[in-house]
């Protein structure tokens, strides 16, 4: 019998698939190494204020759904990266995180999705100012390396993306999908 094989993840960005240069670490002892390190949150934390402001380029923090996002608030300045953990697909915390790091906090560094990527969340987590994926699910892969994002033509919310979108006919709530 054989053992079910973990599906391969890969970091995909709207510009296409890419070689990931973060490695996911449990602790800060992995800064003392050459690399890009994603930390957990409490491990972010616990680093002396100097090293996370000398290592902002080569730093970043996981938060899962149930961390608190204004713990890292005043200093997203020594983050080049936020992931946001999507363990489960009906636990949505990280979509309301991801859009308030770029409405409400400014964020402007690279914002990941980490864990359930799929299909239907794609377009809404692109709107809502997420950059980069890391995606294993099988059918997702298969769309991306087809050039399929997938999506609805018209929204009734605005984006948090930084490219204005133009309001559908007749109706000041309604967007248009971009091009």
């Amino acid at each position: 019998m054989t053992e079910p094989t973990t599906p391969e993840t890969r970091l995909w960005t709207p510009e296409g698939f890419r070689e990931d240069e973060w490695t996911h670490a449990e602790s800060a002892d992995a800064l003392s190494g050459n690399g890009r390190f994603i930390l957990p949150l409490q491990a972010f934390l616990d680093l002396d204020p100097e090293v996370r402001r000398s290592a902002k380029e080569r730093l970043g923090v996981l938060l899962q759904p149930g961390d608190q996002l204004e713990k890292i608030a005043g200093l997203l300045d020594q983050l080049s990266l936020v992931a946001l953990a999507f363990p489960a697909f009906g636990d949505g915390r990280s979509f309301s995180k991801g859009e308030l790091l770029r409405s409400r906090y400014h964020f402007t560094g690279a914002l990941r999705a980490t864990g359930q990527v799929l299909v239907d969340p794609l377009p809404h987590m692109l709107r809502l100012g997420f950059d980069e994926f890391e995606v294993s699910n099988p059918v997702l892969l298969k769309r991306l390396e087809e050039g399929r994002t997938g999506g609805l033509g018209l929204y009734y919310q605005p984006a948090a993306i930084a490219e204005a979108e133009p309001k559908g006919p007749k109706y000041s709530w309604r967007r248009v999908r971009g091009s």
